[in-house]
């Protein structure tokens, strides 16, 4: 394959342009949180942060950071206008009570079905990591899950079964990576964009799981966005 796959801060940026005004998000640690940064201009949207501050801003520049206003990944951030506080439970019982509109999460794998399995890689002398994930996963009214799409071994990542410990069942509704943008649907994943260059069966050569092209499949198209040094 001679395609350029998008970066991470890209599929974050594609992502966030399927982010429309009224939602009220939950962005994941990692490549979720960069979701923020790339919202289209006008588009009025509330972030949750599982910590309990609903209307999380930007990141705050050096001159503005206050010690005691972090996200749930530690950011020292802003606030947008209108934003609140709630404590840990309030914050949880909004995420458990179905009030979350997305969860932007990461992923290591996606069933053909929406199963999700983001917290336990079972690598030897590392514990696994869930947080707040299973809450957002099971409860969230959309899952969207960025990720790349194989592993640094080449491994597909969108499986016909997870192999790896489920965070949530039958929940993911649509996928983000570096090379498509797929939709989890009842009759398994449907490819919605990808790549200019890229052919389906480049496509399906990197997916453990039968793939769908939808009539109106659409190249995917990002601006050119850096990474940092």
């Amino acid at each position: 394959m001679t395609v350029q796959p998008l970066n991470r801060l890209q599929i974050a940026w594609r992502t966030a342009q399927d982010v429309e005004t009224g939602m009220l998000v939950n962005l994941g640690l990692g490549m979720p949180v960069a979701v923020g940064d790339y919202l289209k201009p006008g588009v009025d949207v509330f972030i949750q942060s599982e910590n309990g501050v609903v209307g999380v801003g930007p990141v705050a520049p050096p001159d503005k950071i206050d010690t005691d206003l972090v996200d749930a990944g530690s950011r020292r951030v802003t606030l947008r206008p209108g934003a609140s506080f709630v404590d840990s439970s309030w914050s949880f019982a909004m995420i458990r009570g179905g009030h979350i509109d997305v969860a932007v999460l990461g992923a290591f794998e996606v069933a053909a079905n929406g199963d999700l399995a983001n917290w336990d890689m079972r690598i030897p002398n590392r514990g696994p990591l869930v947080g707040g994930g299973m809450d957002l996963a099971a409860c969230a009214g959309s899952v969207w899950i960025v990720m790349e799409h194989v592993t640094r071994k080449g491994a597909p990542r969108l499986l016909e079964t997870c192999t790896l410990p489920l965070t949530a069942v039958r929940c993911v509704t649509r996928v983000y990576t570096d090379l498509a943008v797929i939709d989890v649907t009842p009759k398994g994943f449907v490819v919605r964009e990808m790549l200019d260059g890229l052919s389906e069966a480049d496509l399906r050569a990197r997916t453990g799981a039968p793939l769908t092209f939808a009539p109106d499949c659409r190249p995917l198209a990002t601006p050119a966005i850096a990474l940092p040094d």
